[in-house]
């Protein structure tokens, strides 16, 4: 009896120490987790940014009198297109009728003492007095003329009308005309690439109304003095628009090329985010243990993602098997 009792607390111990040593097995194997590694190398990336803008008339003009004046005939409606030059609108002429009379008049009487003061039957103070006289009802006429006929300053596109025939001018304009060739858009760019933003860099603008179509832009403004508050400039941008598609108010995006970096390239699913910082690492693998490198990032391009810092050229990294992994611990390499 004594002899089965003892056999049975081997078997026991013999079980024990079976199972002791699976479990250091399985602790074993946790402490090497399994990790696919890629090798990096430094690349020339293109230094591409992105900015939203909202296209505007490059010369927007309101038309109005220099005072209030009943409105007789208004040539031009909304989205007609106008020349240089062109008649827009006709104001009351009842004071311009009477002041041309006036001018007449002044004329004829200059004429007069013109005639006397050549053959010295007026005072030199007397022609200078008549011919300012006439001068000055010449100068009012042009002005008052200018203000009754309202010409178009600007070849472009009428854009609002805010009076009908027969109203009284007011504090609003009469019509708008906006330039639509060419146009504008206005970016804020960060300082940093104040010192490498030229005149006459080119750039591609895309606009929400026509897809991915590229219309040729060109930097045209750099103002000089940088916003304290959000470090950046406004740049502005002349789109051509030789085919009069691009319309003020479209919203789009434009696209300008800082040139070239030499930057380490990884694949995208290296990159491991810092819940709650957003913060980027990447595991660096140096002989069997893992470093926990934060990196920043650069541009994304399809699958891959610049490297400004944080990772050498020709180093390993861990593209697949990060989710069981810790600063310093060592790991298992598979293909």
């Amino acid at each position: 009896m004594k002899k089965i009792q003892w056999m049975a607390l081997a078997a026991v111990a013999v079980m024990m120490s079976a199972c002791g040593s699976k479990e250091q097995t399985a602790a074993t194997v946790e402490e090497a987790p399994k990790v696919k590694v890629a090798k990096v190398e430094t690349r020339d990336v293109d230094q591409i940014e992105v900015y939203t803008a909202t296209v505007e008339s490059d010369v927007k003009n309101n038309i109005a009198p220099q005072q209030y004046l009943r409105i007789e005939k208004i040539y031009a409606e909304v989205g007609q297109r106008v020349a240089k030059g062109q008649v827009l609108v006709q104001l009351d002429a009842n004071n311009l009728n009477q002041l041309k009379l006036q001018m007449e008049n002044a004329k004829v009487s200059f004429n007069r003492v013109d005639e006397l003061y050549k053959v010295g039957g007026v005072s030199k103070a007397e022609w200078d007095n008549a011919s300012m006289q006439l001068n000055v009802m010449q100068t009012q006429y042009k002005n008052l003329l200018e203000n009754s006929q309202l010409r178009s300053p600007i070849s472009g596109v009428v854009t609002a009308r805010n009076y009908d025939n027969g109203d009284m001018t007011g504090q609003l304009p009469i019509l708008v005309v906006e330039q639509d060739q060419p146009v504008k858009m206005v970016i804020n760019v960060s300082e940093n690439y104040y010192p490498v933003m030229k005149k006459g860099m080119k750039v591609n603008v895309t606009l929400d109304t026509y897809g991915e179509e590229v219309f040729p832009g060109v930097v045209d403004i750099i103002t000089p003095a940088v916003n304290a508050s959000t470090h950046t400039f406004p740049v502005e941008i002349r789109v051509a628009n030789a085919d009069k598609r691009v319309r003020p108010g479209m919203f789009g995006r434009v696209t300008v090329t800082y040139g070239t970096n030499n930057h380490v390239v990884v694949p995208d699913e290296a990159i491991v985010k810092q819940a709650g910082a957003g913060d980027h690492y990447v595991y660096v693998l140096n002989g069997n243990t893992v470093s926990y490198n934060k990196v920043t990032l650069g541009r994304r391009m399809d699958t891959l993602y610049e490297i400004i810092d944080g990772v050498e050229n020709g180093a390993t990294i861990v593209v697949a098997g990060q989710n069981k992994l810790a600063n310093g611990m060592k790991v298992e390499v598979v293909k």
